[in-house]
């Protein structure tokens, strides 16, 4: 279980999400939507721990495991598809952790469909390969909590369906998940709950109710109505204050 109380994530004191609060069941599958610069990546940040300029409360119960955006690999580092995923293994349990075995790395490689790709330089995959190889170093990190951004950017339809059945096998599992999607047509197919973001909680429902015409209007409107630079966040102390 995920919980937000109050959560208003700040740079600065200058409000990148507003004031939010609700619950990710256990074993939920929710997408995070909502218009460019809405907040959507900074809250998930806040949810792994990542992002702690903010304020409220953000409750965690088990591991998280994390699907960045923008990963933090350089393609030109000369590193195996099996090291990349190995490093998942051992994600966020120290230095002196064990790796995972190489049997677990070949099944999750496997799984992802790229059977026999344990020494290709991660370099050298295609967009569609390297976005499989990041879902595979998330899988060994066998954790109950998954979050994603933007997982399936830039990939092709074949790869997105093969990822979405993962996504769905996880969540089969009892793992929750929680996505940040632009696709709403994606979202209202494959995601049963859905949390519509403007820097403010626009809805936090079923997906049908959340994505109704009438949310995704004001979403619309209050977007429209942003300044470059918001105002100063009144309710959130400062950081430095005694």
């Amino acid at each position: 279980m995920i919980e937000l109380k109050n959560v208003t994530c700040l740079y600065g004191r200058r409000p990148a999400v507003h004031h939010v609060s609700g619950r990710f069941e256990p074993g939920s599958m929710t997408a995070i939507v909502g218009p460019n610069g809405a907040g959507k990546t900074t809250l998930l940040r806040t949810i792994a721990g990542l992002h702690r300029d903010f304020e409220g409360q953000v409750i965690r119960n088990g591991r998280i495991g994390l699907l960045p955006q923008t990963p933090s690999l350089d393609k030109a580092f000369p590193i195996t598809s099996a090291e990349v995923v190995a490093m998942g293994g051992i994600a966020g349990l120290g230095i002196f952790a064990a790796a995972p075995a190489p049997a677990r790395v070949s099944e999750a490689l496997q799984s992802v469909g790229l059977a026999g790709f344990e020494r290709r330089l991660a370099g050298t995959l295609s967009a569609g390969q390297f976005q499989r190889l990041l879902f595979a170093r998330l899988m060994v990190q066998d954790a109950p909590v998954m979050l994603l951004d933007e997982p399936f950017a830039a990939v092709d339809a074949r790869t997105t369906a093969d990822l979405m059945r993962l996504l769905h096998r996880w969540h089969g599992e009892g793992r929750t998940i929680v996505a940040v999607l632009h696709d709403l047509d994606l979202v209202a197919r494959e995601f049963p709950s859905t949390l519509l973001l403007a820097r403010d909680k626009i809805a936090w429902d079923r997906t049908a109710a959340a994505l109704s015409a009438e949310h995704r209007l004001r979403a619309r409107l209050v977007a429209e109505a942003w300044a470059d630079d918001p105002a100063l966040c009144q309710d959130a102390p400062r950081l430095d204050a005694a």
